[in-house]
């Protein structure tokens, strides 16, 4: 019995001595995740019958109801704009009022809310982009108006519990979306 573990111990030791080698041991490098979103290529929403039209990411898909409101989805995302379109009659004080208490109201989970004013008095555009950093359920908002017949909203919503470092790449790449719509909307006469 003695002798079998004698040369279990010794088969051990040998096998021990020989698995080791010079190479050193090195820790693996830290690596980031690498999100890899296709480059932007803008198409004109020309085509539905509201009183706008704007340019839109070819790689978004367009929901379009009846009364103009619009869902751009973005599939790969998992994140969705939502765009409503309100004529104004006589409310555009109130429409501005809603406009803005929309962003605030992710104040409690938003560490920064900032606010971008936007003018385009080439064609009769003006309003604010919201950007909302922070767990918030939205993360960009925005809304544009002529301040006599049109008011426009957007929001943008992911598919997941916000976790803000997380889906950054995303909001980015859906915020730049967002402001190229701004950028290029026309009111239709």
């Amino acid at each position: 019995m003695y002798t079998s573990l004698r040369i279990l111990l010794v088969m051990l030791v040998v096998f021990g001595i020989s698995s080791c080698n010079d190479q050193k041991v090195l820790p693996k490098p830290s690596g980031q995740l690498a999100l890899d979103f296709p480059k932007g290529n803008y198409v004109s929403s020309d085509d539905m019958n509201c009183p706008f039209s704007f340019k839109v990411n070819e790689y978004a898909r367009v929901r379009s109801r009846s009364d103009c409101s619009m869902k751009i989805e973005y599939p790969a995302m998992e994140a969705t704009v939502y765009l409503n379109y309100r004529p104004i009659e006589n409310n555009l004080r109130q429409l501005l009022i809603d406009g803005q208490k929309l962003s605030y109201e992710h104040n409690q989970k938003a560490d920064v809310i900032v606010d971008f004013p936007f003018a385009n008095r080439l064609n009769n555009a003006y309003g604010m982009m919201y950007e909302i950093e922070g767990d918030a359920a939205s993360n960009a908002q925005f809304y544009v108006t002529d301040s006599t017949k049109h008011f426009l909203t957007a929001s943008l919503y992911f598919y997941t519990q916000p976790n803000y470092d997380s889906i950054l790449p995303a909001v980015d790449y859906v915020k730049a979306d967002m402001v190229k719509m701004m950028e290029t909307l026309r009111w239709k006469e």
